[in-house]
Order: structure tokens, then C-alpha cells, then sequence
């Protein structure tokens, strides 16, 4: 007769339970509650909504519904007694009674009766009382690393400490904090054992035991048994570490001991037995108990068993074991991979549309649902870990294989999968076969593979001078041929330091070639040297051809960019030397400059120089320890959000952004003879490059407000604590290169640099005092904190910025009148310039000669005082102008500022405020004087503008020039678009203009020219 069949569970445990019964000829239908998306309507197996929990009307749901048999799948429904219950009302329900899965639910007991009956096991304490865990974990003998809350705790109970301040922190936190709930109000405190864990399962029916083959979970989330624990991320079966003698040894010590003891204490165990074991050098002791199939075990094992499932299940419950056990494949193993949601084991997204289901059926594989739910007639997402993909085959390599084929079938946003279940036991099989090249983890024939796959690669990389041809013992190059006189050669070699770590665990590889070659390439420029050809180097433990080929493809495609060969490569396979998954990567690039155009010319540069900055893509490949560690403190993982930039990428995306290859950008700037010295900033950041290139006498005066600073900094900066000066001396903050030119060569060269790429006048050269810093990098903290334009008052006052600076002390403030006559942009510039708290000015009055404009609201809603002086009022331009100096008089006005104020001054009273009255005018004075300054621009046809704030002096325009800042004029460019544009660096402009006068920096000296604090 057919029986219908319960299994309890929702997950892919339970799935494989369900498919497996499904295939018994004694079974009609298998319910599943509450089931999941793949076991919706599948056959024989198809879900149901009854209540699990109260077990009154699932007995009667039984009934009603001629349910023959129930299989309990997680541990906490028999933890509460429904095997207990149901067998009472009459339905039997396989699985341990409440009594027996007390070895699940409290470790204490399980500890206790392992003691009791001699059961190897680690050595422990058992504690209700915090204080006494930790002392014992600080006097005990061993090393009492291991805390577990005694209760169940989804499998998450359990924190294996660093040290011993780790471990009493991890009581802590159980017991005073609840992070376990009530499961942690006991906990036990073991020994750390050292070894291999595997898996060993049996079913029991009270009184004998038939183990299963042994498997192996994969408790971290990344290969390489990196990542944090999870719920398991994959398993394999059978484990070739268990030697049938070994597992004889397994049964006879563990599994029948611990039925026996059970039955000896009145609570025999009738059900599948789980023991997590520790292969030590002891032998096998037990690290836990579970008293159920575990998951993903169980995904490998139903598949193993040769038996009819239902049929084994009846002889466990009648205690038929020694007369029939279960029989099982042989010379076969399985695998199955869990891919879990992005964001696993932490917080996932739900509702992710999941794909290719389909396809697997027709690879030979098995994919069982676990946090998997039906919308609107497809599959989503639900759960943390969402699918297992399972094969089997001859082979467990062959297994592995077919299990990642399948996964790769498979798609859903951000799935997270390892790729090396069973790594450990191929390991083991290499070390005990007939041994071959190949068998010691070096595969020649994949090797050959990844050669082909570059060499059309490495070929279009060719340039005057070689042929990029791989496969020779060395690489040529004719300088000759590359146009070279009398050439240095100059080479440069260089990694990517841990940011491999990102990549590797993101599985984002190609964006590492272009940082390799630009880490290297840029170096040599440096030297003033065209990069001619690149070598790479690429180790590993296990050669993974694709991820290799994208690393090489990358780096093939840098050397496109950069106009350099790829001339050649080693790549070496080193088993034991990296864990799976992991490689290593270095660079070598060999360039050439004429002997006259060597950098840097350290005689030339002088006090004066100024430093053109070069904006850097973001990170680059410096200082990923550091960003890895900041991570780890802010508790953010690659594939979470980065919150600080816009459209949405993830952190991995952010920090994975390739290094800025310079070359092209820079050679004809260095060739041109106008550069001094470049420096690449790299490894030392900020500090320890820029020096390398200025002469000991010389120092640099960086002003960080005058660059854009990538968010990713700022983010850095405050989650990771940092110091200015930790932050200067770590990352390039920015600035991917520094440029050193004479003065009057800067604005040429900057417009040379700004038609490619973002380029700025970061700073100085200046005399060196004694015992001073080589580089001051001032308003560093602000630009991370507000990300926005720095007044130089602030920079003042800031002292030597992130290097060495001692604090804001108090200062005057110097009164500011503003005169406007319209809407007033720049006033509003101005406005949030001294609303800073380092502001050295202080608007105290908006005066207008006209009344209602837009510029008298934004001052009123600033809470700054407003006057009108109407000039239509008065009968001539001295009585308006004198009427404008008593308002000044009346408020205790210092300086004058006129914002977009449309009148001409008299004479008298520009000398009355000669050297307290600043202008600012849209153009590069002296050029375009006067009225529609754009218009003038556009029809002299030149390709540079800008704005220039001066003093005011008697003739139009004439006064001694303050700030200016350039803008470029496009091909495209109207007369409203490049007003819009200069609009925009006014509102910089004006602002850094007002503090250097306001805060003394900048004074007008008496012969009319400029006097700049320093120099006095």
C-alpha cells in the first residue's frame, strides 16, 4: 500500500529528504511544511501550509489526510517534542524523542555524557556564571578557546576565540548581552583542537548503528575556508581522510557508544545521529552532536544511497538496522555547492529573480531549493542560503567539476558560492597516488593552455622597436627602431599589494592587470622615460586558466593603453605555497629617455614652483591592509552598498577601480621640457613621494582645498579613525600624480593636462626651514569631512595640516560689507564661506542700489543686516558714494566686497578704501576688460578664460590681482554656457580671496603690488 509521507522543513535538507522518498514505489505523495519553491508541485512532492509548531493539529492534519509517516528535518521541533507527541496521538513521526535530542540542544549534557561514557571529546568547563568562565579560560591548562551557548542557537552558538581575552569576550557577550538568547545562559568552554573535521552520520534504531559515508562540510563563506562561518556553503562525500579502518574505529568509539549510553539512561536514540568530529593526532574526538541529517550533508548523502529511503527509515523505527542496512553507491562521490543571496551570512535581499533552473536538469545534476519562494510563475529568493547544486560522479574532481557547472547555469544577482568544496580531500588523494607532475598540483597542459589564450593578446601590444611574440626564452627590444639617440634605459617593477584580496574574494580579476601595469609604467615615468615593454609575473598554488587569463588579459589591454610591449611572463604554480583560490602578481617595465631629458632636474626647481596635482581615479593599489582593516571596523563586506557614491556600486566595485595609467597623458607634457619633476604617488602617499623628487633644501605647501577628494577617502578617513597625517601617508588622497613647473609654464601646462583629465594648482615649493617637514598638506581634514572649496584663512590657522598641526587657536574676525545690485550667486558664496567656524570674515552688512533684488533675501535668510541705497535717489555719484561710505562707518566695516555691483566708484572713494575693496571680474585679467568679458573671449578665439578677483583701483579692472582661476574655453562654447562655467569658479575664487585679505595673508603693499604674509 502507498503511504503518504510529511517531511517537516523548508529547506534544502528537506528538499533532498522529499526527492529522495519521492523515488520509493511505497510512497503516493510527499507533503512538505512549509516547504519551499522546489518543492511546489513536483511530482509526487508538493507543499502544505499546516501549523508545525502545534503539534495537536498537525497529529489531526496527519489523520484527516492518511499521512503514514513524518520526517522531522531541523533540530528545534525535535527539541520540543514532536516525535514525542505524534508517535502519542498515533502518527509516526521518525526522528530522537525530546529526551534523546537533549545531546543537540544542550551542550552541556552532550558534554557531560560524553564524560560519563568515556566518549573522546575535547576537554571543557561547563558555566552559569560568567566571572567563573573566564577564569577558567584564563587558568586552565590548555588552550580553552572554544565558546558555545549550551542551548540551540540556529548553529550559530558558537565562537572559536584568537586568544583569551577574545574567548571571555565571547562569554561576555552570550551571557551578559544575550546575543544567543536563552540558549547562552549556560555555556560551555572547551579546548581548541587541531585537525581535520569531517562529518560522520548513521542511522540508529536504539540499539545498533549503519554509519553513512563520512562527508565534509565547508562552514566558511569564501574558498580558501576564508570569509566568516555560515550555515555550511557546500559538502562532499565520501572524505578519502576516513580509511575504513578509521571509520570502523569511528563507529566502535562514537557512534555505538553514544546509543548505548543513551539506551543505558533511559532515552533510547532512534533516528539519524550526526557526530562532528575533529581528526586529531589523538585520533577522532567529538567537537558536537546533532540529531538530525545535516545540511548541506545531507544533499550529498541521499544521493549515495542505494536504498529505498522510506524503506530504511521503517527498518531504523523497527529496529531492523542489524538484519538490513542501508547499501550505498560505491566508486562514486558527490558534491554539492550552496549558493547563497549577496550579503550571506549578514543581511540579504529578498525577492532576487533567480534563472537557468531549467538548463541544470539536463546537465546530470540535482539543484535542491533551500530560501527559495514562487512569485508571479517564477523562482525568487528567500533566504540566506538559496539553492544547492549537487552532482555525482566517478570522481570527486569529476564531481566538483559538474557541481560548478551547474552553478554557473544557475543565475541570480550577487549569488555567493565557493568553488572548492573538497579541496582538502583532493589534497589528500594527490598525496597518496602514484605520483605525476600534475598529481603534485602542477599542470603543465594548463599552463600550454593559458600560453595560447595570450598570445594574440600579447601580439596586439606590438610597437616600434618588437613584436610582441610569446613563447621565446627571453624578449628583444631595438631602441634604434624605436626612434631612441642616445637613450638611458630606466626600469621599474612593482604588485598590487592586497588588493588581490578584494579581487579574489569579489572573483573580479581583470581590473588587476591595468593596476599592475600602471603601478609599474607610471614609476618609470617618473624618470621622464617612455615606457617601451612590460613583464609579468603570476604565482599561484592551483592554476585556475580563466582567472589567470583575465588577470593577463587585463594586463595585455594596460599595455594597449600605456603604449608599452607585452614582451613576456612567468607563470608559476606552486602548490602549498598559496591557499586555493589565491595568487600573487608582479610587474616589470623597462622604458627609455634621451640622456638630456632625464627627471627629475632637481637644479632647476626653485622656491616658487608651483605643483600641478593629477586627479587618481580613486584608491589605486596602495594601502589596502589599511582599507581592509577599516572594513573589518566598520563591519562591511565587499558586496554591501557603498553609501557615499552615486548611481549605487558596492564596496568591492568602489575599491577594485583600476589605477590610472599616466603615459599617454604625460609624456608629451615632459617632452615639452616645461616639467621640473614628476612624482607618482604610491606606496608612502602624499609625504614620502613628493620628496623624492624636490631637493633637501626645498619643502612642498599642499593645499588640499584645492582638489577633488574621492568620497572613498572620506569614507575611509571617518570609519576608520584615521589621522590627517595616516591618511597623507597611506593614500595618494586624490592625487595620482605631482607635477613640479616654474610659474609661468602652469597655466599652459594645467590647460594641456584639463583637456584629458582633471588637473588643479595644488601648492608650492618654498624654502625649507631647519628641522621642518619636507610636505605640509593643509585643510586635509576639512576637505574629507565637508568635501568641499577650504578658505586659505583656514589653512593659516590650521598650521601644517594633517602632518603636524597644533590646533585652531581663536581669532578676530574682520568685518565685511558686501555691495551687490542683483541675485546675488557670489554673495552667496561668500555667504557660506565665513559661515565656517576657521572664517577669518564676517559679513555684517548687504548693501544694494536697488531695492527688492534676490541678493537682499539670501543675506535676510543668512541673518546677515540690509541696507538700500537707492543710486536713482541721489542727484550725482559723489552724494551716492558717500552715502554708501557712512553705511560702512555706521557697521565698523574693514573690507569691502563688490559681488555683481553694477555702478562705477568715484575716485575718492576708491582711495579712501585702497587695499580694503576686492572686485572680482569674469576673465583672466588684464585680458577682456570691462563689459561682456565672455563675448570678448569667444571672438579673440582664445581657449583658456577664467575669473580674477583684485584690489580695486581708480582705473577699470587695473587693480593688483588676488586669485584667479582658469577655465577652458570649448569649441562648443556659447556665450551663456562659458559664463555658466566661470560663474562656477567664481563662487571658488571669490570665496579663497576673501580669506587670504581677511586674514592678513594678503595685503596690498604701498607701491600697488601684492604683499603676501611669508615674505615680510
Amino acid at each position: 500500500m502507498s503511504e503518504r509521507v510529511l517531511v517537516v522543513g523548508s529547506g534544502g535538507r528537506e528538499h533532498a529528504l522529499a526527492w529522495k522518498l519521492a523515488q520509493s514505489p511505497h510512497v503516493q505523495q510527499v507533503l512538505v511544511a512549509p516547504g519551499n519553491a522546489g518543492t511546489a508541485g513536483c511530482g509526487k512532492i508538493s507543499n502544505s501550509e499546516v501549523s508545525v509548531s502545534n503539534h495537536t493539529i498537525l497529529a489531526q492534519f496527519c489523520k484527516d489526510h492518511h499521512v503514514g509517516l513524518v520526517v522531522v528535518g531541523p533540530e528545534v521541533p525535535l527539541a520540543a517534542g514532536i516525535v514525542d507527541d505524534l508517535t502519542d496521538a498515533g502518527v509516526p513521526c521518525f526522528g530522537p524523542s525530546a529526551k534523546a535530542a537533549q545531546l543537540e540542544a544542550s551542550k552541556r549534557f552532550s558534554k557531560e555524557f560524553m564524560e560519563r561514557h568515556g566518549i573522546p571529546t575535547a576537554r571543557y568547563g561547563a558555566f552559569t556564571d560568567p566571572q567563573e568562565a573566564c577564569a577558567y579560560i584564563r587558568t586552565a591548562d590548555f588552550p580553552a578557546l572554544v565558546v558555545k551557548a549550551s542551548g540551540l542557537a540556529a548553529g550559530k552558538g558558537v565562537i572559536v576565540a584568537r586568544d583569551q581575552d577574545e574567548a571571555c569576550q565571547a562569554v561576555m557577550d552570550i551571557m551578559k548581552d544575550k546575543a544567543f538568547g536563552a540558549a547562552g545562559e549556560t555555556v560551555v568552554v572547551e579546548e581548541l583542537l587541531e585537525g581535520e573535521e569531517v562529518s560522520c552520520l548513521c542511522f540508529s534504531d536504539g540499539s545498533s548503528v549503519a554509519p553513512m559515508p563520512p562527508a565534509q562540510d565547508h562552514k566558511r563563506l569564501q574558498d580558501g575556508d576564508l570569509g566568516p562561518n555560515t550555515g555550511g556553503m557546500g559538502a562532499y562525500c565520501p572524505t578519502p581522510q576516513v580509511s575504513q579502518e578509521l571509520l570502523q574505529q569511528i563507529r566502535e568509539m562514537v557512534l555505538q557508544k553514544t546509543v548505548d549510553g543513551m539506551r543505558e539512561e533511559g532515552a533510547p536514540y532512534l533516528g539519524v545521529l550526526y557526530a562532528g568530529l575533529m581528526l586529531t593526532k589523538q585520533g577522532p574526538k567529538v567537537l558536537e552532536f546533532n540529531c538530525r541529517f545535516g545540511d548541506p550533508e545531507c544533499q550529498v548523502l541521499l544521493p549515495l544511497l542505494k536504498s529505498d529511503l522510506y524503506d530504511v527509515i521503517l527498518n531504523t523505527m523497527k529496529g531492523r538496522l542489524a538484519s538490513d542496512p542501508p547499501v550505498w553507491h560505491q566508486d562514486s562521490s558527490a558534491v554539492t555547492v550552496v549558493m547563497a543571496s549577496a550579503g550571506y551570512p549578514g543581511s540579504y535581499e529578498k525577492g532576487v529573480n533567480i534563472t537557468g533552473l531549467a538548463q541544470v536538469e539536463d546537465m546530470g545534476v540535482q539543484v535542491f531549493h533551500a530560501g527559495t519562494a514562487l512569485k508571479e510563475g517564477g523562482v525568487v529568493s528567500s533566504g540566506g542560503r538559496v539553492l544547492t547544486v549537487t552532482a555525482v560522479r566517478s570522481s570527486l574532481e569529476a564531481a566538483l567539476q559538474a557541481a560548478n557547472g551547474g552553478v554557473a547555469a544557475v543565475g541570480f544577482a550577487g549569488a555567493v558560492y565557493r568553488r572548492d568544496i573538497g579541496h582538502r580531500a583532493i589534497a589528500h588523494l594527490s598525496r597518496h597516488s602514484g605520483l605525476t607532475y600534475k598529481d603534485s598540483g602542477v599542470d603543465v597542459a594548463a599552463g600550454n593552455k593559458l600560453v595560447e589564450m595570450i598570445k594574440p593578446l600579447a601580439k596586439a601590444t606590438s610597437r616600434a622597436g618588437c613584436t610582441a611574440e610569446l613563447g621565446g626564452f627571453a624578449g628583444l627590444f631595438d631602441l634604434k627602431a624605436a626612434g631612441f639617440v642616445d637613450p638611458i634605459l630606466v626600469s621599474g617593477t612593482d604588485g598590487v599589494g592586497t588588493k588581490l584580496k578584494i579581487a579574489q574574494a569579489c572573483g573580479q580579476h581583470t581590473g588587476l592587470g591595468q593596476d599592475l601595469v600602471a603601478m609599474c609604467v607610471n614609476d618609470v615615468l617618473a624618470h621622464g622615460a617612455e615606457p617601451l615593454f612590460f613583464l609579468d609575473y603570476f604565482s599561484c598554488g592551483s592554476l585556475d586558466v580563466d582567472v589567470a587569463a583575465s588577470v593577463v588579459g587585463g594586463i595585455a589591454k594596460a599595455c594597449e593603453v600605456a603604449g608599452c610591449a607585452l614582451l613576456g611572463g612567468e607563470t608559476a604554480e606552486m602548490p602549498g605555497v598559496y591557499a586555493p583560490g589565491e595568487y600573487d602578481l608582479a610587474g616589470f617595465c623597462v622604458g627609455a629617455a634621451e640622456r638630456g631629458n632625464l627627471l627629475p632636474r632637481l637644479g632647476d626647481i626653485t622656491e616658487g614652483d608651483l605643483l600641478i596635482g593629477v586627479a587618481s581615479s580613486g584608491v589605486h593599489s596602495n594601502g589596502f591592509s589599511l582599507v581592509r582593516k577599516v572594513m573589518e571596523k566598520a563591519g562591511v563586506r565587499h558586496s554591501c552598498a557603498a553609501p557615499f557614491v552615486q548611481p549605487e556600486q558596492t564596496f568591492g566595485e568602489v575599491l577594485l577601480t583600476p589605477t590610472k595609467i599616466y603615459s599617454r597623458l604625460l609624456l608629451p607634457v615632459l617632452r615639452s621640457g616645461a616639467v621640473k619633476a614628476y612624482a607618482h604617488i604610491t606606496g608612502g602617499g602624499l609625504l614620502e613621494n613628493i620628496p623624492r623628487v624636490v631637493p633637501q633644501q626645498l619643502a612642498v605647501d599642499l593645499d588640499a582645498s584645492r582638489w577633488s577628494i574621492p568620497p572613498v577617502f572620506s569614507w575611509l578617513y571617518k570609519e576608520g579613525g584615521l589621522s590627517e597625517e595616516e591618511m597623507a601617508r597611506t593614500f595618494n588622497c586624490g592625487l595620482g600624480a605631482v607635477l613640479v613647473v616654474a610659474p609661468l609654464d602652469a597655466q599652459r601646462v594645467l590647460r594641456q593636462l584639463q583637456a584629458s583629465e582633471e588637473a588643479w594648482i595644488v601648492g608650492s615649493v618654498a624654502h625649507k626651514q631647519p628641522g621642518a617637514e619636507p610636505v605640509v598638506v593643509r585643510n586635509l581634514k576639512h576637505s574629507l569631512l565637508n568635501k568641499g572649496p577650504v578658505s586659505t584663512a583656514e589653512s593659516e590657522m590650521e598650521g601644517n595640516g594633517c602632518c603636524h598641526g597644533n590646533g585652531v587657536t581663536p581669532h578676530k574676525r574682520t568685518k565685511v560689507a558686501v555691495l551687490i545690485s542683483g541675485t546675488g550667486t557670489n554673495l552667496q558664496a561668500l555667504i557660506d564661506q565665513t559661515k565656517r567656524p576657521s572664517s577669518s570674515a564676517e559679513i555684517v552688512v548687504v548693501i544694494s542700489n536697488r531695492p527688492g533684488v534676490q541678493g537682499l533675501k539670501r543675506a535676510s535668510l543668512a541673518g546677515i543686516q540690509t541696507r538700500v541705497v537707492d543710486h536713482k535717489l541721489y542727484g550725482s555719484r559723489a552724494e551716492f558714494d558717500s552715502t554708501i561710505d557712512r553705511v560702512l562707518e555706521e557697521f565698523g566695516v574693514e573690507l569691502v566686497c563688490l559681488a555683481g555691483f553694477m555702478r562705477i566708484l568715484t575716485g575718492t572713494f576708491v582711495k579712501k578704501w585702497t587695499g580694503k575693496l576686492l572686485n572680482i571680474h569674469p576673465s583672466l585679467l588684464p585680458s577682456f576688460k570691462g563689459v561682456n568679458a565672455q563675448k570678448q573671449a569667444l571672438q579673440a578665439g582664445v581657449r583658456v578664460s577664467g575669473c580674477t578677483v583684485h584690489f580695486v583701483a581708480e582705473e577699470v579692472d587695473a587693480g593688483a590681482i588676488v586669485v584667479q582661476e582658469a577655465v577652458p574655453v570649448l569649441g562648443s562654447d556659447t556665450e551663456e554656457s562659458l559664463s555658466d562655467r566661470i560663474r562656477e569658479a567664481e563662487h571658488r575664487a571669490f570665496p579663497a580671496a576673501l580669506e587670504l585679505v581677511a586674514s592678513g595673508t594678503v595685503r596690498l603693499g604701498d607701491d600697488g603690488s601684492i604683499t603676501w604674509k611669508s615674505q615680510s
